[in-house]
C-alpha cells in the first residue's frame, strides 16, 4: 500500500518539452533585451534634439520624457496581457489555445522591430515611437500565451523547477542579445561629437542586433509550433495535472469554477502587491542603467553590457537552484531569501555610491564593485521570479491559467508603467541625479519584502519527484 502511495505521488518533468517552451522564452527575452538596452538612449537623443536643438543640455533634463514614453508602452501591456491571456483561455482551434496568438504576435513583431533603429537613424522621432508601440502591442499577443504553455502542461509540484529551466533559456536569450550588441560596437555609433551622430555613422552598427533578435524570435516560434501539439500533449498529461492539484501550495483547494476563497484571494493580493514593488525597483533600475553608464559615469556602453551579462550569470545560477531550494524551505521563504539578497546588494551599492564611488561620476570608468553587486542582485531576483509565477498560477485550475498569467503580468506591467515616470521625474529635482538609483530601488524592495511576509506559508505533504536517470525515463 505504501509503495502505491509513493508511486501515485511521483512526478517526472518532461525536460525536452520544457526546453522547447523555454526556447520560445529565449526569443522573447532576446527581443526585450535589445529593446530595453537601446530604446531609452534612442529617445534621449531624439528628445534632446527636438526640444533643445543646438543648445547645450544635460541629458538628465529629458529623462522624465524618456520615462513617460517607456511607461506608455507598459501601460498598453497592462491592458493587453490580461486581455490576450483571457482570450487564449477561451480559444479553441485546430492549433490549440495558445498557438494562434504566438504565431500572429511573432509575425508582426518580427517585421516591425528592425524598423525602430531605421527611423532613429534618420532622426524620425514620430516613426520611432510608432514602431516601438507596434512592437510592444504585438509582443503582448505572443508573450502571455507562450508563458502560459508551461503551467498548461506541467503539474503544480514541478512548476518552480520548470519555470527555472524556462527562465534560464530566457536569460540566455538576453545574454545573447547583449553579446550581439557588443559585437556590433554600438558605443561607437553613439560616440561622436556631431549634432546628429546617427546620421553620420554606419546604420548596420545599430541595425544588426534588431535584425538578429527578429530572426531568432521567428525561429524560436517555428520550433515551438512544429514541436508541440497542444491537443496531444494536454491529453497525455491530463492525469498528472489532476494529481498535481493535491499538492498545490495554497490555503484552500481550488474550486472547479475557479472562484477564489477569501484566504486564497488574500494570498493572491499580497503576492501581486509585493510583485508590483519588486518590479518598481528592478525595472526602474533597468530602464535607466544604460543612461547611468553613458551619462553619469561617462563610461562606454559596453561596460553596461558586461554588467548585464554578469547579472545574467547570477540569475542563471538562481534559476537552477530556485526550485531545489523551494523544495526544502518552501516557495515563500525562497522568495523572501531572494528579496533579502537583492535588497542587501542595493544597500551595498547605495553605501559605496556616497563613499568609495563618490568620485566615479564622470570618471569614464565602470566600477568593478557594481559588477559584483549585479551578480548577487541577479541571483536574488531569480530566486524571486522562479517561484512567484508558480505561486500565482497555483491558485487556479487549468481552465484559467491564461487569465492568472495575465494577473501576474498586469502587476509587473503596472509597476513598469509607473516606475520610469516616477524615477525620471525625481531626476528633475536639482539634488537628485543618477547616483540616487540605489536609494530608489532599496526603498521599493523594503516595501515589497514587508508585504510578502504576509503571504501564507503553506506546508503540503512531500511530493516525490523523479531524480537522476529516473527523471529522464519518459515518453516524448
Amino acid at each position: 500500500m505504501e509503495n502505491n502511495v509513493q508511486q501515485s505521488s511521483q512526478f517526472k518533468l518532461n525536460y525536452k518539452r520544457t526546453l522547447i517552451i523555454g526556447f520560445a522564452f529565449f526569443g522573447i527575452c532576446l527581443l526585450w533585451q535589445v529593446y530595453d538596452t537601446w530604446c531609452p538612449t534612442f529617445l534621449t537623443e531624439l528628445f534632446k534634439d527636438a526640444i533643445y536643438g543646438d543648445a547645450p543640455v544635460n541629458e538628465k533634463q529629458v529623462q522624465y520624457l524618456v520615462g513617460i514614453m517607456m511607461a506608455l508602452d507598459n501601460l498598453a501591456a497592462l491592458v493587453l496581457l490580461p486581455l490576450f491571456g483571457h482570450l487564449s483561455d477561451k480559444t479553441h482551434t485546430r492549433l490549440g489555445k495558445r498557438m494562434p496568438y504566438i504565431i500572429g504576435g511573432t509575425l508582426v513583431s518580427a517585421i516591425a522591430f528592425p524598423f525602430i533603429p531605421v527611423f532613429f537613424h534618420y532622426n524620425n522621432m514620430v516613426g520611432t515611437i510608432i514602431l516601438m508601440a507596434i512592437v510592444v502591442c504585438t509582443m503582448m499577443m505572443y508573450r502571455n500565451p507562450a508563458v502560459a504553455l508551461m503551467p498548461d502542461m506541467t503539474p503544480k509540484p514541478l512548476r518552480s523547477k520548470a519555470n527555472g529551466i524556462i527562465n534560464i533559456m530566457g536569460y540566455i536569450g538576453g545574454a545573447f542579445a547583449t553579446i550581439v550588441g557588443m559585437i556590433f560596437v554600438l558605443s561607437d555609433y553613439l560616440g561622436t561629437t556631431s549634432k546628429h551622430p546617427w546620421l553620420f555613422n554606419n546604420i548596420w552598427a545599430v541595425e544588426g542586433p534588431f535584425l538578429v533578435a527578429s530572426t531568432l524570435m521567428v525561429i524560436s516560434a517555428v520550433v515551438l509550433c512544429l514541436s508541440i501539439n497542444e491537443h496531444k500533449v494536454l491529453e497525455e498529461v491530463k492525469d498528472d495535472l489532476e494529481r498535481g492539484e493535491q499538492f498545490a501550495e495554497i490555503e484552500d483547494k481550488v474550486s472547479s469554477s475557479d472562484k477564489l476563497s477569501a484566504r486564497n484571494r488574500r494570498m493572491l493580493i499580497f503576492i501581486l502587491v509585493a510583485e508590483f514593488f519588486w518590479f518598481m525597483a528592478d525595472n526602474g533600475i533597468g530602464t535607466f542603467m544604460g543612461n547611468y553608464t553613458v551619462y553619469h559615469l561617462k563610461a562606454a556602453t559596453s561596460s553596461n553590457a558586461v554588467n548585464t551579462l554578469i547579472g545574467g550569470l547570477g540569475s542563471v545560477l538562481g534559476f537552477a537552484l530556485g526550485g531545489i531550494i523551494a523544495s526544502k524551505i518552501g516557495r515563500k521563504y525562497t522568495v523572501v531569501s531572494g528579496l533579502s539578497l537583492s535588497l542587501f546588494s542595493y544597500i551595498v551599492w547605495l553605501i559605496l555610491t556616497f563613499t568609495i564611488l563618490k568620485d566615479a561620476a564622470g570618471g569614464g570608468k565602470f566600477p568593478v564593485a557594481i559588477y559584483i553587486i549585479w551578480f548577487f542582485k541577479g541571483l536574488g531576483m531569480s530566486l524571486v521570479h522562479v517561484n512567484s509565477f508558480p505561486m500565482v498560477v497555483e491558485l487556479c485550475s487549468h481552465k484559467s491559467i491564461g487569465r492568472f498569467t495575465g494577473y501576474y503580468y498586469a502587476s509587473s506591467m503596472a509597476a513598469q508603467t509607473i516606475t520610469p515616470i516616477a524615477l525620471g521625474s525625481l531626476m528633475l529635482l536639482p539634488s537628485i541625479d543618477f547616483g540616487y538609483l540605489p536609494v530608489y530601488a532599496s526603498t521599493c524592495l523594503i516595501i515589497s519584502l514587508v508585504t510578502f511576509m504576509f503571504v501564507a506559508n503553506v506546508k503540503t505533504r512531500k511530493t516525490k519527484i523523479a531524480k537522476g536517470l529516473e527523471a529522464f525515463d519518459q515518453e516524448d
